[in-house]
């Protein structure tokens, strides 16, 4: 395996419920290596989008560690998660998260401008080509189509050179046509920047393209499975 940049050790989440504290992952160890694409699969409720949040900091572990990057996210504070996941990771979620009142342009320009990035709609431009909405750089999301607006998250997520991007069902809401455009992209952007891909999804085509697959039961890894990846 590569390097690793993303290392869970005996990581667990537990979260409260209305009637009280529930077990949702449970000693997870998982390492996860530069450039690597990695699927995360299981049927619904085993867990699946909860790992990927402790991988992203957006949930913190209950128990163990996980270190992206060198960093121990476990032991960080809210604002200094933030500004890692703005300056490492790149996040893409199945329902786009756009900001209603902003264009395309201006949605993926954002976070670079956050950032300090000088060129910031320069960039936003090129990443908006690259996905193929040079033309739709104007448009607000409601005047986009679904795959449009999981064409603009991606183009958000890739902009700040990401060197660790997640993705959580990106498929989930888009027809097979959308769906499948969307994965070429997902997987191009990847190649094109460098960056370590961690997926969850549902569909068995997606999974395939990886190069490992993780796939998760109630909570617990029970299955990590190294695959040539798809041409």
């Amino acid at each position: 395996m590569p390097t690793p940049v993303l290392t869970l050790e005996n990581a667990a989440l537990t979260l409260n419920g209305n009637a009280g504290p529930i077990e949702i992952l449970h000693d997870i160890t998982l390492s996860v290596g530069g450039g690597e694409s990695l699927g995360l699969i299981g049927p619904s409720g085993s867990g699946k989008s909860s790992l990927l949040m402790l991988m992203g900091g957006l949930e913190r572990a209950s128990a163990g560690r996980v270190t992206a990057l060198g960093h121990d996210l476990t032991t960080m504070d809210e604002d200094a998660l933030a500004r890692f996941r703005r300056d490492s990771m790149g996040v893409v979620f199945q329902n786009f998260h756009l900001i209603p009142t902003m264009t395309a342009l201006e949605n993926v320009a954002t976070p670079l401008e956050l950032a300090g990035h000088r060129d910031a709609f320069g960039r936003a431009e090129a990443e908006l080509d690259a996905v193929g909405l040079s033309h739709r750089r104007d448009h607000y999301p409601a005047q986009l189509s679904g795959g449009e607006q999981q064409r603009v998250a991606l183009a958000r997520a890739s902009a700040p050179r990401p060197r660790i991007l997640l993705a959580d069902e990106p498929t989930g809401n888009l027809d097979e046509a959308n769906g499948a455009a969307i994965v070429d992209l997902l997987f191009g952007l990847r190649d094109r920047h460098g960056a370590t891909l961690i997926l969850v999804t549902h569909s068995r085509g997606l999974a395939a393209r990886c190069d490992r697959v993780v796939r998760l039961r109630d909570g617990r890894i029970t299955e990590d499975t190294a695959q040539e990846a798809a041409e």
